[in-house]
């Protein structure tokens, strides 16, 4: 029995020492991917922010890099020329960028319902769509702001040339304040809302979707069409489905994690984004809602901003 113990430690010390000598399997590297995304970073982005904060991207084995772009109008087109995995966008432009033939393509949202809304000083003289006429109104982006402002208008029984349009670049709520103009469209609601209260002016909105535009998807992911089958993208929408669980499911602890990971963003303007922003995140990234994109085509096919109406599977698909 001691002769054979003996051995069997042997051995046991012999195997120990042979495998000390043999090469270890090391992990697999993260993939890396980069996402740019439409603007500075913002409670927008918070799906985004968490997954890489709380490693859900590491834990689908990719290392997420979040750009910010140089220029908003840069992404898509980043996108399109390879230069970047994933973008994010909008759904209005991104029928634009279709009919246009930018080889882009929806497969995931960020925020599932319009953000952008008319808006005015609370308690002046534009308490309804009506009072907008003979009024100024400042806005950023030509094109479909004015298609989005005209469907509102004809809701009030106005049109286009019953207020004057001034370009005023991105100073929305400096300009209502000023008195440069009377209201204005392209506000986000989580937002600029909040800045004009912390402001002491607090305002008034009038939302799209209640004035005869179709709901759509504010915030949405793009990859480019001939990638919509790279492993990564279901990786990447995965782990934003498990962060908007855990914003949901943990809103001050996410808050945490995402002023920690951008302290700049630690104020109350951006708190009280936050807490607005919650309800609108896409529960399912990955879902699609085709109805919406079809119907949204045929209001801007109506307003003149494109002139076909291509099939949606075109320009948004399903991640599988």
């Amino acid at each position: 029995m001691r002769l054979k113990s003996l051995l069997l430690a042997a051995g046991i010390g012999l195997w120990t020492a042979t495998s000390a000598l043999l090469p270890q399997a090391s992990a697999a590297p993260a993939e890396k991917v980069t996402i740019m995304l439409d603007w500075f970073v913002n409670p927008d982005h918070a799906p985004l922010v968490i997954a890489k904060a709380k490693g859900f991207f590491a834990d689908e084995g990719l290392d997420v890099d979040l750009q910010a772009p140089a220029d908003p109008n840069d992404p898509p087109k980043l996108v399109a020329a390879g230069k970047a995995d994933l973008a994010v966008s909008y759904q209005p432009q991104l029928h634009l960028q279709a009919a246009e033939g930018l080889p882009v393509v929806r497969v995931g949202t960020l925020v599932a319902t319009p953000l952008n809304s008319v808006v005015a000083l609370k308690g002046g003289p534009i308490a309804s769509l009506k009072d907008l006429k003979g009024r100024k109104i400042g806005y950023s982006v030509g094109g479909f702001e004015d298609a989005v402002l005209g469907a509102m208008l004809e809701s009030a029984g106005l049109k286009l040339s019953d207020v004057e349009l001034v370009n005023i670049n991105f100073s929305l709520s400096p300009a209502i304040y000023a008195g440069q103009v009377d209201a204005v469209i392209g506000a986000f609601r989580n937002f600029e809302l909040n800045q004009m209260d912390l402001a002491g002016k607090p305002g008034v909105a009038f939302y799209p979707e209640e004035n005869g535009v179709p709901a759509y998807d504010e915030l949405i992911l793009i990859a480019r069409k001939d990638r919509t089958n790279a492993p990564a993208l279901k990786k990447v929408l995965a782990a934003s489905e498990r962060a908007v669980q855990y914003i949901l499911n943990h809103p001050a602890e996410a808050w945490d994690a995402f002023v920690k990971a951008y302290p700049e963003l630690n104020d109350d303007l951006n708190k009280r984004a936050w807490a607005d922003t919650l309800p609108r995140l896409a529960l399912r990234p990955a879902a699609l809602d085709s109805g919406r994109y079809q119907r949204f085509a045929e209001f801007l096919k109506q307003r003149g901003l494109i002139k076909d109406i291509l099939p949606v599977e075109q320009y948004a698909v399903t991640v599988r």
